[in-house]
Parts: C-alpha cells; structure tokens; sequence
C-alpha cells in the first residue's frame, strides 16, 4: 500500500493517458453524503468486509476517509485479502478539501 497526497490524486484523475482509479470512499452515509470526490464508490468501513469481493482486484484502488485512519485500516485490510494495487489518501477529504476543492462542504 501506498499513500498519496490530495494534490498527487487530483493530477492523477486529470490525466487522461492513466486509467483512473476506483475511489473507494469508506466513511459513513452521513459523512459522504455532506461531501465526496466526485466519482467515489461508497462502501462504509463496516460493510467493506460483506463487499470486497465486488472490487477489482486489478484496478488500483484509493481508499478514502475523513482524515487518513479508517481508510488506512481499510487499505490493510484489502492487502491482507490480496489485494495489491492500494492507496491510502493521506489526511483524507480534509486535505482534498483544503488543497484540490475549497468548495467542498467540511465537518
């Protein structure tokens, strides 16, 4: 698992030439539904282990939450199932909102 920056993310989806990947937003209904990247998937934490088989094993996957730790925690879990293509966005939404998208509704 790697841990990438809100700003390295944010290059990362405008490029074009690079297959995104899967944002896979773990926080809660409530949290994600006050603001999320665009285009993320949301699983909650608590589900992830009833869902992981729907996620694509070959797909690089961003795990995301508010600050960095649920999503951590979610990104080991996946590595222990196989999973290897893995990052961890580093302080989360938070960071997103602050450096990628002011506009984005904070809590």
């Amino acid at each position: 698992m790697q841990q990438i920056r809100a700003h390295q993310l944010a290059d990362w989806l405008a490029d074009a030439s690079r297959p995104a990947p899967l944002l896979l937003d773990v926080r809660e209904t409530w949290e994600f539904e006050r603001g999320h990247i665009p285009g993320s998937r949301h699983i909650p934490m608590h589900l992830v282990p009833m869902q992981d088989g729907e996620l694509d094993a070959e797909r690089d996957i961003v795990v995301i939450c508010h600050h960095g730790g649920r999503s951590m925690q979610v990104a080991m879990f996946l590595e222990r199932k196989g999973y290897a293509r893995l990052f961890n966005l580093a302080g989360g939404v938070a960071a997103w909102a602050t450096e990628v998208d002011p506009a984005m509704r904070r809590y």
